[in-house]
């Protein structure tokens, strides 16, 4: 499939300026992918798609319009451009709005090798074997493991090219590999769903699938007889998927769109101390390889490496132009976009620095809590902070893991959450675009029977 290449985007923006508009930019996506799903070794899924879609973002004035179309021939495309600048036209003019200063547009791009040299999209029968190993690992490594969700194997491929106006341009290409597997153990009428997977850019480089399918069914088996508790006040320790969810949640608060509308807890303390000594939240958008790694954000400025939050205190918020505008600050290189939308404010590698405990040593510092494998539902609010999601987990007890539980409530507030940080595992592991190792939180209220 061809991609769009930079002399059809430059002829659609000098198209947008011969239509009257006073400024446009050009994304342009071409992708491929392959999902196979197996359950119980039947073919349950197997998709292949492709697209090519040029997205136009046009202003007259302080007045604009986005819209994509997939028809690139210049006739129907000349159509395209001409009625996106009427739309820009009839629209009302926001004095926040307009593509950023060009002397911000980056000189260089750096190679992050975001494409797999090696491998492309795998095929379908190679896709579906893999699914089938990590389940086969699953159903067969306990008795008790009797059922299965399903596990599915994915594969993509993409393209992407930017340009607007004011000369900058960029291109880069990337590809991306997962399998997830999610097995079911039953103990009598109670019945459990374990899951793991792995993810990376780099086909070679994920985890085997046999390895992933017997993780699933340990999570799945560990699940196996929970009970309630008795509501209590208690360490929660969480495990590096919860932990990447709540770095996620403190990070969503720094975001430019939730200041601005002063829906935000964060509103008002940068450069305040917000959390324990030992916190630092790192942005990065140049780790080589990294699943959410790009050379340049979605209006083409440079990406960088920034600590979000630093040793405990707040040192930036994350931008795009138009928040940036109306919080009169600066642009961090934070705007992601999809074609046909306006510009957003998103993380890139967004992790937890990780700290110098064994999760074990974590767990053995706890005589009675919880370790926290599970969070239902959202009950974050970002306005105040305040916390409350259903969970599941592991009770400790004497620094050991004890018993499963469920049915239980954790519940705090953001701000307290993160100042009680006590303690940070060195388990970091990358295998999504947000991560943090295990982490302790001194109390939270845990609500049970």
């Amino acid at each position: 499939m061809a991609a769009v290449d930079i002399e059809l985007a430059n002829w659609a923006l000098d198209e947008a300026k011969r239509k009257g508009a006073s400024a446009a930019e050009v994304l342009c996506v071409t992708a491929e992918s392959l999902d196979a799903g197996v359950r119980l070794g039947e073919v349950e899924k197997l998709k292949s798609s492709r697209e090519r879609r040029l997205g136009l973002r046009v202003f007259c004035g302080q007045s604009s319009a986005t819209s994509s179309t997939a028809e690139l021939e210049r006739d129907s495309l000349g159509a395209f451009v001409a009625s996106t600048v009427e739309l820009a036209r009839l629209s009302a003019a926001d004095p926040w709005a307009g593509l950023p200063d060009p002397g911000l547009h980056p000189k260089s791009l750096p190679e992050l090798s975001l494409a797999d040299p090696d491998s492309g999209i795998v095929t379908a029968d190679r896709a579906l074997e893999i699914a089938r190993i990590g389940e086969n690992a699953a159903l067969k490594f306990d008795r008790r493991i009797k059922n299965s969700g399903g596990a599915e194997f994915s594969s993509g491929r993409y393209r992407v090219l930017f340009a607007n106006s004011q000369g900058f341009s960029g291109e880069y290409s990337g590809t991306s590999y997962s399998l997830v597997v999610a097995p079911i153990a039953q103990d009598g009428d109670a019945m459990q769903q374990g899951v793991w997977y792995t993810s990376n850019r780099r086909f070679g480089k994920l985890e085997d699938a046999e390895s992933v399918g017997i993780t699933s069914a340990k999570r799945a088996l560990r699940r196996l007889g929970a009970r309630k508790i008795k509501t209590t006040h208690a360490p929660v320790v969480f495990d590096p998927d919860m932990a990447a969810g709540l770095i996620r949640s403190i990070v969503g608060a720094a975001s430019g769109p939730a200041l601005y509308k002063g829906a935000s807890f964060l509103l008002g303390q940068l450069g305040k101390a917000i959390g324990a000594p030992g916190v630092t939240i790192v942005d990065d958008a140049l780790i080589p390889g990294g699943l959410g790694s790009k050379p340049f954000d979605g209006e083409g400025l440079p990406t960088s490496r920034k600590n979000v939050i630093d040793k405990g205190v707040l040192a930036t918020y994350l931008l795009d132009c138009y928040s940036a505008r109306k919080l009169g600050l600066a642009p961090t290189g934070n705007a992601a976009r999809s074609v046909g939308e306006a510009p957003s404010v998103s993380t890139t590698n967004l992790y937890l620095e990780p700290g110098g405990y064994t999760p074990a040593q974590i767990i053995g510092s706890v005589k009675e809590g919880l370790y926290l494998t599970e969070t239902i539902g959202f009950g974050v609010n970002m306005v105040t902070g305040d916390y409350s999601r259903g969970a599941g987990g592991i009770w400790i007890e004497n620094g050991e893991l004890a018993y499963p539980v469920q049915e239980i409530t954790i519940a705090g507030n953001l701000k307290d959450m993160i100042a009680g940080v006590e303690m940070i595992g060195n388990d970091l592991n990358w295998r999504s675009s947000t991560v943090a190792p295990t982490i302790k939180i001194a109390e939270m209220t845990i609500a049970g029977a």
